[in-house]
C-alpha cells in the first residue's frame, strides 16, 4: 500500500487511514488492538453516521493482522499481545511516515504566537 500523503488532509478519513495516523502519534510505545479500535471509533462516530464498536474492532484486527505479516511489513506487533506499532525498523514506507510526521509537528511548533498589540481601556493602575 503506497501512501502518496501520510497525513490525510481530507475531512473525512477511512479507517485504514485512521489507523495510520493513530499508529504515527503513539510512535514506538505501540497501542493495543482495543485502544486503537476505540480512537477510530471516536473519530469515525458521528450525529449523522453512527458506527458500531465491535464492527470497527474486528475491522481494525484485521487490517493489523493482514498488514503485519511480513518482516517489511508496514506495521510490526510490539512484542506484548495485541499491541501494534509501526515498523520503522524495517520499512521504507513507515521510516518515510514518521519523518513526515516529525516535520510537521515541529513546523507547527516553530509558529510563533503573534503578539497581542491592542491597547486595553483600562490601566493596570486604575483596576487596583
Amino acid at each position: 500500500m503506497k501512501l502518496t500523503n501520510p497525513f490525510f488532509d481530507t475531512p473525512y478519513m477511512t479507517y485504514d487511514q485512521q489507523i495510520l495516523q493513530i499508529l504515527l502519534r503513539v510512535g514506538e510505545r505501540g497501542i493495543s488492538v482495543q485502544s486503537l479500535a476505540k480512537h477510530v471509533f471516536n473519530q469515525s462516530n458521528t450525529l449523522f453516521a453512527a458506527s458500531n464498536l465491535q464492527d470497527i474492532h474486528q475491522y481494525v484486527q484485521q487490517y493489523l493482522l493482514k498488514n503485519s505479516k511480513s518482516a517489511q511489513s508496514l506495521i510490526e506487533s510490539t512484542g506484548r499481545r495485541g499491541f501494534y506499532r509501526l515498523n520503522t525498523g524495517h520499512s521504507a514506507d513507515a521510516r518515510q511516515m514518521m519523518l513526515h510526521f516529525r516535520e510537521e509537528q515541529e513546523e507547527k511548533e516553530e509558529k510563533p504566537l503573534q503578539q497581542d498589540f491592542s491597547l486595553s481601556l483600562f490601566d493596570a493602575d486604575d483596576c487596583l
